[in-house]
């Protein structure tokens, strides 16, 4: 079916190939993969993909009309077809943040929106918090704002385990009790272990938890991922929460808010949303004045959830009206 907007009903738009790809190449040698897409005189969105460690999917080009949007995609380090695959070494937020400014001056754009969600709504806010002059607006979905409460209620007994039980079994009763206190820690030593088998024993254990969460599609629930996917996205994602993010503050974003209050914004919500509960997204539309907050019932977390997709669609229309 074609997907585009007809009579106030919002679909994807149909499937488009970039018109240039390359590579960042960074001075400690890392290869960071970017793609333009659309329309290149159109209005420029960066699409920020979530994990850490997911990488970016040719889906997510679909959620612009490719005649108005110069859509960009890029695979943050680690991750995707950036180089080198499935490593920390010199991947932290701020090399993340870094390599955005990157691909902006080599595209030579002096503002674009952001688009993103999850881990992607965390960079995309850091960024803008810290390049506030770059950013027309933001796009975000699923709000984690990269805090311990949040990384608690996903990692230990008493939060998401509470409505997944047979998952959160699934996802624990290899870590012996004494180290299931810190299950983060418990893992990191597992995915970065000498052994290859526990590597991707634990990561795919990783990965499992979190798809099983991701969606109120019960058939997005039961994918196995392929190995070199789980093993970037489990290590990448484990290195950043076992390092909190390397922000120094828990509080870093909704602290540093003010920064970002004259740029607009639409924020998407799953009402059921496992992953990132909605009291995030709330906490961040009470600080951002130029935000506008759309949690959707009937959703959870993956921007593949039908009325999620509907609705970021709504957004990227919406925005066209800011260019």
């Amino acid at each position: 079916m074609a997907l585009y907007k007809k009579e106030k009903t919002y679909y994807l738009f149909p499937n488009i190939q970039p018109y240039s790809n390359s590579y960042i190449k960074t001075d400690d040698g890392n290869k960071v993969y970017f793609e333009e897409c659309g329309n290149p005189d159109g209005l420029p969105v960066l699409v920020i993909h979530g994990g850490p460690g997911a990488g970016c999917n040719p889906n997510m080009r679909r959620y612009f009309d490719p005649k108005f949007y110069r859509i960009i995609l890029f695979d943050q380090r680690g991750c995707g077809r950036s180089l080198p695959h499935n490593s920390i070494i010199n991947n932290t937020t701020w090399h993340l943040i870094d390599d955005i400014e990157k691909i902006r001056k080599k595209l030579k754009l002096n503002k674009f929106l952001i688009f993103g969600g999850s881990w992607g709504s965390t960079l995309g806010l850091i960024y803008s918090i810290n390049f506030p002059q770059n950013v027309i607006g933001m796009i975000l979905r699923g709000i984690f704002l990269m805090t311990r409460k949040e990384l608690n209620w996903f990692y230990k007994d008493g939060g998401a385990s509470l409505f997944w039980p047979e998952k959160w079994k699934e996802f624990v009763e290899t870590i012996p009790q004494n180290e299931q206190s810190n299950i983060i820690k418990a893992y990191h030593k597992r995915l970065f272990h000498k052994s290859k088998e526990i590597r991707e024993k634990f990561s795919i254990l990783w990965l499992k938890w979190e798809n099983s969460l991701a969606s109120m599609q019960k058939s997005i629930n039961n994918n196995t991922p392929p190995i070199n996917y789980a093993l970037a996205f489990s290590r990448i994602e484990n290195h950043y929460f076992y390092n909190k993010g390397f922000l120094g503050s828990d509080n870093y974003i909704l602290s540093n808010a003010k920064k970002i209050d004259k740029i607009p914004g639409i924020i998407i919500q799953g009402r059921y949303d496992m992953v990132c509960p909605p009291n995030s997204a709330n906490k961040l539309k009470n600080v951002w004045p130029k935000s506008e907050l759309k949690i959707i019932d009937f959703s959870g977390h993956a921007m593949s959830e039908p009325e999620i997709s509907r609705e970021l669609i709504k957004a990227t229309e919406k925005f066209k009206n800011y260019s």
